[in-house]
């Protein structure tokens, strides 16, 4: 059993690496749940519908972040919280220092308001390992391919300047933390999750 959380800009390659983790655990015939924020549950997929459509009238930053921990406080009780007490390792695609990263950072709201926030949704509930996939916002969009500005969510349709201060926060959050892993994205997705494995090894979670 493992808490497992990826982290990243969008364009990253989160999903693919939490794909590849995952048949790799299955094929030692451990049990997984892969999970999503925001997300993860009925009520969060559908708050998640709501708050990253475009809108003439967009949440506010503060109402944006009680929407995200929201989100966070039904999917810990109703699916994370569960997986865990039934032994499975769960893969979560974002977790609380995406808030860090997004609201904190990205839309400058106080640190510490941030983190009470975060661990009041959670009750303190923790990652036991955290994977940042660090890549530059343009490699990134590169990556997707320039989509149409039309075909982008609210988060993604934010400008350079914005995601610049996701990625430094994130950056921030994995400095000097033991817990934490950072790989270059812009490596292949096989040496990625050789690199990932291989840390999982060493630090415990694997034989």
């Amino acid at each position: 059993m493992a808490f497992l959380v990826f982290e990243g800009l969008d364009g990253s390659g989160k999903s693919t690496l939490i794909k590849n983790l995952t048949n790799h655990l299955s094929n030692q015939q451990l049990t997984v749940t892969v999970t999503r924020e925001p997300g993860g549950t009925t009520v969060g997929e559908e708050l998640r519908e709501m708050l990253l459509k475009k809108q003439e009238q967009p949440p506010c930053a503060k109402t944006e972040l009680l929407i995200y921990e929201a989100i966070r406080a039904q999917h810990v009780e109703y699916k994370i919280k569960p997986a865990l007490q039934s032994g499975a390792w769960v893969l979560c695609d974002r977790f609380t220092a995406s808030s860090v990263a997004f609201q904190s950072g990205g839309r400058e709201i106080s640190m510490e308001e941030t983190q009470w926030l975060n661990h009041f949704a959670t009750s303190g509930l923790q990652p036991d390992f955290t994977v940042l996939l660090d890549i530059r916002y343009k490699d990134a969009q590169a990556r997707m391919g320039n989509a149409n500005r039309a075909e982008k969510d609210r988060i993604e349709s934010e400008g350079a300047a914005f995601h610049n201060r996701v990625r430094d926060s994130y950056l921030q959050q994995a400095e000097g933390q033991k817990n934490w892993l950072v790989l270059d994205a812009t490596q292949s997705e096989q040496t990625l999750t050789q690199q990932l494995i291989e840390a999982l090894t060493a630090q415990g979670f694997l034989d």
